[in-house]
C-alpha cells in the first residue's frame, strides 16, 4: 500500500470543463413552508441553517438503516430541489409523500428541469474533485456520456446510485457517506438513525468503498489478499471502486490483487487513519 492515499488527480480537463447535462439525474422538487420540517425528521443530512442557493448531500434510509436513495439537494426560497438518479426518483418521491402526512409541502418530479454540471453552478458538497452542478432547462445543454462521467466520478472516489449500488443494497458508511458530509449524526432524528448511530458508535464499521488502480479491471471482479477482500463495483480507465472489507484490507495492506493482477489503493485519503486505528486495535487484543 502506498505511504499516503490520495485521490487520483488525474481528471480529464477538457471534460470536466465542458458544461452538460448529466445523464440518469433527474429533478424532484419539494415547496411549501414545510419542506425543511419534513427533511429534518426524515433525511440523513441537516437542514438546519440552510442558506437559500447552498447544497447539501443526504438521503433517505429504510428503518433497517439501509440507503433507498441518495441525493444532493439545493435550498430554494419556498423548499428544496433534489438531484436523485432517475431510477430512484420514483421510489423516493413516493415514500417521501407518504411521510408527508398533514405537511404544507408539495412534492414532484420536474421534468423540464436537468442537473448539469456547469462552472457557475454550485460546488458538488461530496466531492471538491468534481465540477460545479446546477439545474438548467431540460435540452438546453448537451448531454454527457455515461462513460465520461463515470470517469470523473469514479477518479474523484465518489459512488453513484445505478452504477455501484441500488435501493436497500448498502449502509451509507458502505459509500463513505458520512465521510462526504452526508449523515449528520448529531442531528434530531431521521429514519434508520438508531442502526447508522449504533454502528458508529461501537466503531463496528466494516465495509469502505475504495478507488483501486490496475490492469484490466472490470465491474463484478473480486479483490482479493490472502482471503477475498470485496468487490470492485465500478471501472474506468485503470481505475475501479470497489466496496472492501477494511478489516481485512487491514491485514492485506499492499498485498491485493484482482484477476491475479496486483491493484494499488489510490483513496480516499482519510483511510489509512481508519487502517491504523484497526491495526492498533487488533494489536491492543
Amino acid at each position: 500500500m502506498r505511504e499516503k492515499l490520495a485521490l487520483c488527480d488525474g481528471l480529464p480537463k477538457s471534460v470536466l470543463m465542458t458544461p452538460a447535462i448529466l445523464p440518469n439525474r433527474s429533478v424532484l422538487v419539494l415547496d411549501g413552508p414545510d419542506t425543511l420540517a419534513l427533511l429534518e425528521r426524515l433525511v440523513t443530512c441537516n437542514t438546519q441553517n440552510w442558506s437559500t442557493g447552498e447544497a447539501r448531500y443526504g438521503a433517505l434510509l429504510a428503518p433497517q438503516g439501509k440507503l433507498i436513495a441518495d441525493f444532493i439537494a439545493l435550498r430554494t426560497e419556498t423548499g428544496a430541489l433534489l438531484d436523485v438518479a432517475t431510477n430512484a426518483v420514483g421510489d423516493l418521491s413516493k415514500r417521501l409523500q407518504m411521510f408527508r402526512l398533514r405537511s404544507k409541502v408539495e412534492i414532484g418530479v420536474d421534468g423540464k428541469q436537468a442537473v448539469a454540471i456547469t462552472e457557475d453552478g454550485t460546488t458538488d458538497p461530496r466531492s471538491a474533485s468534481l465540477p460545479p452542478r446546477a439545474f438548467v432547462p431540460d435540452g438546453s445543454l448537451p448531454v454527457m456520456s455515461e462513460a465520461d462521467w463515470d470517469a470523473l466520478a469514479i477518479a474523484a472516489c465518489v459512488p453513484e446510485w445505478g452504477r455501484d449500488f441500488t435501493g436497500a443494497e448498502v449502509f451509507p458508511w458502505e459509500i463513505n457517506m458520512d465521510r462526504m458530509h452526508g449523515v449528520d449524526l448529531k442531528k434530531g432524528c431521521f429514519v434508520g438513525q438508531e442502526v447508522v448511530s449504533r454502528i458508529h458508535r461501537r466503531g463496528k464499521i466494516r465495509k469502505r468503498t475504495v478507488l483501486i488502480e490496475g490492469e484490466n479491471l472490470e465491474q463484478g471482479q473480486d479483490v482479493s489478499g490472502e482471503t477475498p477482500v470485496g468487490t470492485i463495483t465500478s471501472a474506468a480507465g485503470g481505475k475501479a471502486l470497489a466496496q472492501l472489507r477494511i478489516d481485512r484490507l487491514a491485514k492485506a495492506q499492499s498485498a491485493l490483487s484482482v484477476g491475479g493482477h496486483s491493484v494499488s489503493i489510490l483513496g480516499p485519503d482519510w483511510l489509512q487513519g481508519e487502517l491504523d486505528a484497526i491495526a492498533s486495535s487488533e494489536d491492543a487484543d
